[in-house]
């Protein structure tokens, strides 16, 4: 095993025990039994135009399977994340270097943001179906608002049906990884 490999599954036996102790500390809180997967990641990344201006606004990025994946696709310093769980959002601060990382409610993102800050997309990997249907709503009504014709919401849920119905004058898309354990789907909606 080369001193690479041996970092990577360093780095992955560390993360890995920090997501079960989040999901200790807070089962309802975390959506899966396991981190987001690279090609999950990758997968939820890559529906976000870069050409878009503005911040991505990552909600529930729990490790930072996702947020890595942000990262590269965009930068740090257009992502803002935040995060409710005090280990994970003290984790991300120690992995991602120059991240806007903030600790609270996601659903209320918008206390968050910088003044007058545009936003591109709004990804979530808060676990929408632990929440009652008119707060799933809701997030994704103040989410579109925020940005506009053109926005987007992109959402993880490990649902086969999408974890909140589109809202008028929004398309809906699905995607499904399969590489990721369980098999996940990357529901965007875009504000027409």
């Amino acid at each position: 095993m080369t001193e690479t490999m041996r970092g990577e599954v360093g780095v992955r036996a560390v993360t890995y025990g920090a997501f079960l102790r989040g999901l200790i500390n807070d089962p309802k809180g975390v959506s899966a039994p396991t981190p987001s997967s690279p090609a999950l990641a990758e997968a939820i990344a890559a529906q976000v135009d870069p050409a878009r201006s503005g911040l991505v606004v990552e909600l529930g990025p729990g490790t930072g399977a996702v947020t890595a994946a942000l990262i590269r696709h965009l930068g740090a310093a257009r992502i803002i994340a935040i995060e409710r769980d005090t280990h994970f959002a003290r984790l991300l601060k120690q992995n991602f270097h120059g991240l806007d990382v903030r600790c609270g409610d996601a659903l209320a993102f918008e206390e968050f943001l910088p003044p007058g800050a545009d936003v591109a997309a709004v990804v979530s990997g808060v676990p929408l179906l632990h929440l009652p249907q008119s707060a799933r709503r809701s997030l994704l009504a103040r989410a579109q608002d925020r940005q506009g014709r053109g926005g987007l919401f992109i959402q993880l849920s490990y649902s086969w049906r999408p974890p909140v119905a589109p809202l008028a004058g929004m398309s809906l898309a699905k995607r499904a990884v399969w590489r990721n354990f369980p098999p996940a789907h990357v529901w965007t909606y875009r504000a027409a």
